[in-house]
């Protein structure tokens, strides 16, 4: 697996545990945060390079978060997490940016399979940056 890094945003301590534990055990740089705000704060020192965003969170919610990290960060790519199948919180994510989005509770395999998709699909747009010579790269 590609060398990367993530960013697991879910108010669920246990399943945020779970998942860095999984992750460690696959050598995937894997961090985690309980709250949009905090992943939020997080961004602004460290960067990533996936975003996985529960969408029902107390406070700011998935939506907002995501909103705020692509104005922020748009070259990070995010999957949107939710363990109600929504429909229309998935599709109003998509247009905001996020990369694909994930029902819990999700297949590890697949997990790992998206957070791989949205790496590569991110190191593309760096590199079409690049070669136009641009720096939106942050």
């Amino acid at each position: 697996m590609a060398d990367f890094t993530v960013l697991f945003v879910d108010d669920e301590t246990e399943f945020i545990e779970t998942l860095l534990k999984r992750m460690k055990k696959r050598n995937i740089n894997a961090f985690g945060v309980e709250r949009g705000e905090d992943a939020l704060v997080f961004l602004d020192r460290d960067p990533v390079d996936v975003v996985v965003l529960d969408v029902r969170m107390p406070g700011m919610d998935g939506i907002q978060a995501l909103e705020e990290i692509k104005k922020k960060n748009p070259l990070i790519e995010v999957i949107m997490l939710t363990g109600h199948a929504s429909m229309e919180v998935a599709i109003r994510g998509m247009e905001l940016g996020a990369f694909d989005y994930l029902i819990k509770p999700m297949n590890i395999d697949e997990l790992l399979f998206k957070l791989e998709d949205a790496y590569k699909k991110k190191k593309i747009q760096e590199e079409k940056i690049k070669k136009l010579g641009g720096d939106m790269v942050s």
